[in-house]
C-alpha cells in the first residue's frame, strides 16, 4: 500500500452485497457534495458496483469543484459531473430529478467565526434539497457529533440515545437531521440518517494524525482517550447499501467500526511499526465521543478491513512518503469548537 493507485483500487472494491443491491436498485444515483473527502471514492465505488452488477445506471456528481482537476478525473471514470453551488436556488432547482440521492454536502472546519455559513450549509440547505428531491430516496450524511460524550465503559451511543450536541457545528448537524426528518414526515420521502465517526483513508484521518505525531516525536494528548474509526471503503459501501434501508420516518444508522479504540493503544501500535516510541501527555477522560455500531453490523456485516490492517497500512503509507491531505479531524476536541 504505497501508491495512490493501490489506495484507489482498494477503495473501489464493492462488496458482493453491494453488487447484488445494485441489481435491484431502481433509478440513477446522484452524489451531492462529491468534491468532499469521501465523495470521489464513493462515486467510483458506485460505478464499479454498477459495472459488476451488469446494469445500466448513471452516477451524477454535484459539487462546486473548487479542487483543480477533480471534475476531469471523475468524468474520465464515467461520472456525469455537474458544477453547482447548492446554495444557489436556481442552480439547485435545475438539477435533474434522480431517484437515489447521497447527500454529503456540509461544512465543519472554520465554523468558529462563520457560524452563520455553517448553519446555512448544514440546516438551511437540507430543507431545499429535501423539497427538490421529495420523490427520491435520500441517504443524508451526518455525524456522531450529534451525541453527547458518553462513558467509555458504556460502549458508545446507540441510535436510541437522545442527541446532545456540543458546540455550534454539532448543533447544526442535528438541525440537518431534523430538517430531513420534517420533510420525510411531510412528503413521505424515504430517508436514512448516516451518522459517521471517522473514516480512514490513509491520506487523512485519526490514525494518520496519531502516526504523524509519533513519527515527529510530538506529544499526544490523551484527554479524548478513545475513538471509533472505519475504513473509508467500507464506509462508502455502507453509504450506497443504505439506499435500500431508507424509510419514512427516517432510519438512523451509526456508521463506524466495532471497536472502542484507545488512543494510547493505537499510537503504541503505530510506534511499533514506525520504530518510534510515542510521547503522551494528559490523562484519559472517563467520557469520549463514541458511537455504538451494533445496528450497522447487524444490517451490513462487519467491515472488510480490520483495525490492525488500517494501522499497518497507515504506518506503511506514512513511512513511504505517501501523499497526504491536510484535513485534520480534530478528534481531540471536547468543547465542540471547530
Amino acid at each position: 500500500m504505497q501508491t495512490l493507485e493501490d489506495l484507489d483500487r482498494l477503495m473501489v472494491r464493492p462488496s458482493p452485497a453491494l453488487i447484488d443491491m445494485m441489481k435491484e436498485l431502481d433509478g440513477d444515483i446522484m452524489l451531492l457534495g462529491v468534491g468532499g473527502k469521501m465523495g470521489p471514492s464513493l462515486a467510483k465505488l458506485a460505478l464499479k458496483a454498477i459495472e459488476l452488477a451488469g446494469v445500466q445506471k448513471q452516477v451524477y456528481g454535484v459539487s462546486r469543484f473548487s479542487e483543480a482537476g477533480l471534475k476531469e478525473e471523475l468524468e474520465s471514470c464515467g461520472v456525469k459531473t455537474i458544477a453547482c453551488d447548492l446554495l444557489d436556488d436556481a442552480a439547485l432547482d435545475a438539477l435533474p430529478d434522480v431517484k437515489n440521492i447521497i447527500y454529503a454536502a456540509g461544512t465543519k472546519f472554520g465554523t468558529t467565526g462563520r457560524e452563520y455559513f455553517t448553519w446555512a450549509m448544514n440546516a438551511y440547505l437540507p430543507g431545499r434539497v429535501a423539497q427538490k428531491f421529495r420523490n427520491s430516496r435520500i441517504v443524508a450524511f451526518s455525524t456522531g457529533n450529534v451525541y453527547p460524550l458518553t462513558p467509555v465503559k458504556h460502549g458508545g451511543a446507540s441510535e436510541s440515545m437522545t442527541p446532545g450536541p456540543i458546540g455550534e457545528y454539532a448543533a447544526s448537524c442535528l438541525g440537518r437531521e431534523r430538517i430531513f426528518e420534517h420533510f420525510s414526515h411531510k412528503n413521505g420521502t424515504p430517508v436514512l440518517i448516516y451518522r459517521l465517526n471517522y473514516a480512514i483513508d490513509l491520506r487523512y484521518g485519526v490514525l494518520l494524525e496519531l502516526a504523524k505525531s509519533v513519527q515527529a516525536g510530538k506529544p499526544i494528548d490523551v484527554s479524548m482517550g478513545h475513538f471509533n474509526c472505519i475504513w473509508q471503503g467500507d464506509a462508502n459501501d455502507i453509504a450506497l447499501r443504505a439506499l435500500a434501508h431508507t424509510s419514512s420516518p427516517p432510519n438512523l444508522l451509526n456508521v463506524t467500526g466495532p471497536e472502542t479504540v484507545s488512543v494510547r493503544y493505537a499510537a503504541t501500535e503505530l510506534g511499533r511499526r514506525l520504530g518510534k516510541e510515542p510521547v503522551f501527555e494528559g490523562v484519559e477522560s472517563d467520557t469520549a465521543l463514541l458511537s455504538n455500531a451494533s445496528k450497522v453490523m447487524q444490517l451490513m456485516g462487519y467491515p472488510s478491513v480490520s483495525l490492525l490492517q488500517m494501522i499497518d497500512w497507515t504506518a506503511q503509507w506514512l513511512a513511504s512518503g505517501g501523499k497526504l491531505i491536510d484535513k485534520p479531524t480534530h478528534f481531540q476536541e471536547r468543547e465542540g469548537k471547530f
